[in-house]
């Protein structure tokens, strides 16, 4: 089966404050939408992995040119919007499941219980009969 990565950035799709501004009970909601979700895709063995990643504040670009000493630096960063929030994993059946799911997980609710309608990237992770990897 093929596996897909689905990529959600920091951009709020139709919702304009950020999450902090948001009273707690939609922020309760939010989140235990993706806790049944993630339980349901774990259960069905499709989900492979799931990562909500930290701050972007705390990110550090590295480059190296093998010889020297790597140049650690904490930017440059793209709009705030454009900045991975996280990522999941899928082994499923087919690009249309995997895009399935993207919707559904574009459709995690907002402030008043509004779908968020949030982009998600779906990306297909390479395999070996793919000739690549």
């Amino acid at each position: 089966m093929p596996k897909f990565l689905l990529m959600v950035n920091h951009d709020g799709g139709v919702v304009e404050e950020p999450m902090d501004e948001w009273e707690p009970g939609d922020i309760a909601a939010h989140f235990n939408y993706y806790e049944v979700l993630t339980k349901e895709l774990t259960a069905s063995g499709e989900m492979v992995q799931f990562m909500a990643l930290a701050d972007p504040r705390l990110a550090k670009i590295v480059r190296s040119d093998g010889g020297a000493a790597p140049l650690v630096t904490d930017g440059p960063f793209a709009e705030s919007k454009e900045v991975l929030a996280g990522f999941n994993v899928f082994d499923v059946e087919s690009e249309a499941r995997a895009l399935e799911i993207a919707a559904r997980i574009s459709a995690v609710p907002g402030p008043g219980g509004v779908p968020t309608q949030q982009p998600v990237e779906v990306r297909q992770v390479m395999s070996d009969s793919q000739g690549e990897l």
